[in-house]
């Protein structure tokens, strides 16, 4: 069935004043200035006050963070102690609080505009060994695309590591898992809804083994590979204490540095490094809230990108950014971005651009992230009608510049996940109440 997105205020698409037609999942025409369809559409949707853009991709998330915002146990700490004070309070998860916590994220985040999410879930207590299955369960009811990364952590506090005995596995136990999700739910085609990435926390924080078979059974399974790297310079400073090398060589060491590869935070790389990352192809996500909220540094987005580098965006752990919103990480970035670089040279389509575009390719998607016939129908439709909109002159950049936070409709594969700013099918009202009550047992 034709549908005809038709006049829209703005969209943010060469070709398309006039707007997009979308047939079943895909985006099949871009019909320009002065031109209409080239074949009879089955039904309209008038869009003259909506800003029209393609579905936001979220590249980096703890989706279980959510039950933990604003807690007491981490505030004021710097990341280090945040992370050992905050592992105490998430080992107690199970996979009732899960499946809320994931239930919750997901909503807020398709509430953004955002319709494609990453999630880097590295926390396995006894009796969440279903972390994954419960995540994708969860994508699948609600309609989103998700790229569920099978997380890893390896080295205990008994080991010299930082994170309790008690979330963490073994090498065994965590490469037979990461086969095993694969397997199940890992699909590589062009618009797949559900694919499996695997993701030890970083290089430092497993054996060299998990690293090393995880690049294996990526190149088997045609997945990708995403860890933290650099977002502190501690990190490179116990790397060479331990390992004698920086981080960067401990990717390359173990057969990360290629372009399955993404990671996280991405702040404290050298020259050489930068130009090592763009020349194999590894992608960065920025994540602009947290690194604030840690005070650890800004991304060096225009050098990465200079060395053809992927730069996209994420929300980070929400209890580090204690937010789960696209749009308010593509404003977060473009302000901090202009911090450290100046506001000329970056723009709210720069912003914009990381986090369609550019998190697309760290996903390894080119079937996503902009609004072209032949992609799939993931669009992201806003309203200026607030009063923070009110005198915006460029409804594009008012997006980004006057800091909007819903979407009024969202599409995902050609279906209304999102109508008049509420989730299709599913009670908001009493998912928060069941969202806070699980809350309760982190206190």
């Amino acid at each position: 069935m034709r549908l005809w997105i038709k006049e829209p205020l703005a969209i943010l698409a060469a070709g398309a004043e006039r707007g997009v037609v979308v047939d079943g999942s895909k985006i099949v025409e871009c019909v320009a200035h002065g031109r209409s369809p080239e074949s009879p559409c089955d039904l309209t949707f008038d869009a003259s006050r909506h800003v029209v853009l393609p579905g936001l991709v979220n590249a980096h998330h703890h989706i279980y963070q959510t039950l933990t915002r604003a807690h007491p146990a981490g505030r004021g700490l710097e990341l280090i102690p945040w992370l050992v004070a905050m592992e105490h309070v998430w080992g107690r998860m199970t996979p009732e609080a899960l499946r809320l916590a994931v239930r919750m994220a997901l909503v807020e985040l398709l509430l953004s505009g955002c319709t494609t999410a990453a999630d880097h879930h590295n926390l396995f207590p006894p009796g969440l060994e279903s972390a994954i299955d419960i995540e994708v369960d969860e994508a699948r009811k609600l309609g989103m695309r998700m790229t569920a990364t099978r997380g890893s952590m390896g080295i205990s506090q008994k080991d010299g590591g930082l994170q309790p005995d008690s979330i963490v596995q073994d090498s065994d136990a965590i490469l037979k898992d990461s086969e095993r999700v694969l397997d199940l739910f890992h699909d590589p085609r062009p618009g797949a809804m559900i694919r499996v990435a695997l993701a030890p926390c970083s290089p430092l924080a497993v054996p060299k083994r998990v690293m090393v078979e995880s690049a294996g059974l990526a190149e088997r399974y045609d997945a990708r590979l995403h860890c933290h790297l650099c977002q502190s310079p501690d990190e490179d400073v116990y790397a060479m204490q331990a390992f004698g090398v920086r981080s960067v060589d401990l990717l390359e060491e173990a057969g990360w540095l290629t372009s399955r590869t993404w990671v996280a935070h991405g702040i404290h790389f050298n020259a050489d490094e930068i130009a090592r990352l763009g020349r194999a192809g590894v992608g960065v996500c920025h994540l602009a809230a947290s690194d604030m909220a840690f005070g650890v540094g800004i991304c060096p987005t225009r050098e990465l990108e200079a060395a053809g580098v992927a730069v996209g965006l994420g929300v980070d752990g929400s209890a580090s950014n204690d937010s789960s919103n696209m749009m308010e990480a593509i404003r977060h970035s473009l302000m901090l971005q202009r911090l450290r670089y100046g506001p000329s040279a970056v723009t709210p389509l720069d912003a914009l651009r990381w986090a369609t575009e550019g998190s697309a390719r760290c996903l390894g998607r080119d079937d996503i992230g902009r609004i072209a016939p032949g992609l799939e129908a993931d669009l992201a439709l806003y309203r200026l009608e607030e009063p923070r909109f009110s005198g915006a002159h460029d409804p594009i950049a008012a997006l980004a510049l006057c800091g909007a936070h819903r979407a009024d409709r969202v599409m995902v594969a050609g279906r209304w996940r999102v109508i008049e700013g509420a989730p299709e099918g599913l009670d908001l009202e009493a998912l928060i109440a069941r969202h806070k009550a699980a809350a309760r047992a982190f206190a």
